[in-house]
């Protein structure tokens, strides 16, 4: 598979050579942008003509990648989806199954992420990663689990005492642990396996308290 994002081709048409281009890329030939460079003729026009093209993909060429690739993953998953491309490498998913590719927590929709990329680095051979969501579901997502870490944070101070969250995807309990992380009086552990790991989000001791636990030490 090319890597180069411009390629010349020669074939007999232009839609020919978007096959061509679209085939050594893996990608579709609509996602294909071609300019003709030279039309020779063979033999007075009798077999026809020979064309050479430059071809380009339509955007980023990984993005487009990752596109197919997802596709072919949801197709197997046998959901009614349909998939757009954004400017900063999202793929946004949409459509009636879309419950279903977002999974519990945003789980399925991380886990699609992983392994798009995965595949898509091992084909491209080159560090391109990409961002599913699916209408803004991540930002809100998001959004709440910082919200219920400020207010686990307050109550662990407030309570003296380590406040546990429900059990999180990876990605959920990192949002926690960046959240919390310059928050004075909190610190913040992951503990338990999976699926039932969880972020306890723990009062730091005061200084009377460590000044008091190293004199009876």
């Amino acid at each position: 598979m090319s890597k180069k994002e411009v390629i010349v081709v020669e074939a007999s048409s232009l839609e020919e050579a978007k096959m061509i281009a679209a085939q050594e890329w893996g990608i579709s030939p609509s996602d294909v942008i071609v300019n003709l460079l030279e039309e020779e003729k063979k033999l007075f026009g009798i077999l026809g003509k020979r064309l050479k093209v430059e071809a380009r993909p339509a955007c980023s060429l990984g993005l487009l990648r990752a596109r197919e690739i997802l596709s072919e993953l949801l197709e197997k998953m046998d959901l009614n989806v349909s998939l757009s491309l954004k400017d900063d490498h999202t793929i946004n998913i949409s459509g009636d199954d879309v419950g279903i590719a977002i999974g519990r927590y945003g789980e399925t929709l991380m886990a699609l992420e992983r392994l798009v990329n995965l595949m898509l680095n091992r084909s491209v051979g080159v560090n391109f990663r990409v961002r599913l969501d699916s209408n803004g579901y991540r930002d809100r997502r998001e959004e709440s689990i910082r919200r219920i870490a400020a207010s686990a944070a307050k109550k662990a101070i407030s309570k003296n005492k380590p406040v546990g969250l429900q059990p999180m995807s990876n990605w959920e309990r990192r949002i926690v642990h960046m959240t919390l992380q310059s928050m004075d009086g909190v610190e913040t552990r992951s503990v338990g396996q999976e699926p039932r790991r969880r972020v306890l989000v723990c009062p730091k001791p005061t200084a009377k308290v460590r000044k008091e636990g190293a004199r009876r030490d």
